[in-house]
């Protein structure tokens, strides 16, 4: 199994858990140009870092082209393109708009999946949208879920490989919380029919629950911490997912793959 982990263009990278793959987002109101630095850190680091692109907190072309130009100049060689949650700032208010200026032609590129839907937008609209743009891309992200039934159906009806977006250990009271912002009506549903006592909304789900039904359709799983980054760090380790730093000494991915089973 493969996994991704997602950070904010603020999080200290000297206490990120050993994953190659790390998602940089562009919350509403960051200048990509943090974005693309924090990339320029991870690659230094020994990372493979995949900013966000959000078509509606990019003004205009020129200022793609310099969001593009710096991120490869920087040696990055994917990115996350997506429409992103806001109302649009400039000229752009979709993913597919990006994708069809060709900036992004010799990168590997992914874009978001809802198998539960958007609070954002009707589901014939995105079923139209995800039809668009699967020929521009290489690999589906899914927003976080927690029913398997329905990351299942949806990885059915794809053309692409599937990421799907797990949480890490976070109690079920805060699952519920987030799966409300969300609009994961689906995965709300689900952790209600399963929790059974009002004590269970104050223990920490385990993801393996999920991780394990799913893991016959797919291999990669998204990682998104809300802040929890602490408990999913160790939680990666303690389950072997991701590797433990030597004595407290940092080491690169790459470093750590020179001297890994992993890389034999």
């Amino acid at each position: 199994m493969k996994f991704s982990l997602e950070i904010t263009s603020k999080t200290d990278l000297s206490v990120l858990p050993g994953l190659q793959d790390v998602y940089v987002t562009m919350l509403p109101g960051t200048d990509y140009k943090e974005v693309a630095k924090k990339a320029d850190d991870l690659i230094k680091s020994g990372y493979n870092p995949i900013p966000h692109f959000p078509a509606r907190s990019i003004k205009d072309l020129n200022e793609l082209k310099d969001y593009v130009k710096m991120c490869k100049d920087s040696g990055v060689k994917q990115a996350l393109v997506i429409g992103g949650g806001r109302e649009p700032i400039g000229e752009y208010h979709c993913s597919l708009q990006l994708l069809e200026t060709g900036l992004f032609q010799d990168m590997k590129i992914g874009i978001a999946g809802h198998p539960e839907g958007s609070p954002d937008i009707s589901d014939s609209e995105l079923d139209k949208a995800m039809k668009e743009k699967t020929p521009l891309a290489d690999y589906i992200v899914t927003q976080w879920l927690l029913d398997p039934s329905t990351i299942a159906d949806f990885i059915s009806k794809q053309t692409l490989p599937v990421h799907v977006g797990i949480t890490g250990p976070l109690k079920i009271s805060s699952l519920l919380k987030f799966a409300s912002i969300v609009g994961a009506k689906n995965s709300i549903n689900f952790l209600k029919s399963n929790t059974s006592k009002a004590l269970d909304l104050l223990k920490p789900k385990d993801p393996n629950e999920l991780i394990n039904s799913l893991k016959s359709v797919t291999e990669h799983f998204h990682i998104y911490t809300f802040g929890g980054l602490k408990e999913t760090n160790k939680w990666l380790i303690e389950n072997n997912y991701a590797f433990r730093y030597d004595g407290g000494t940092k080491k690169s991915w790459s470093e750590y793959l020179e001297n890994s089973k992993i890389n034999k």
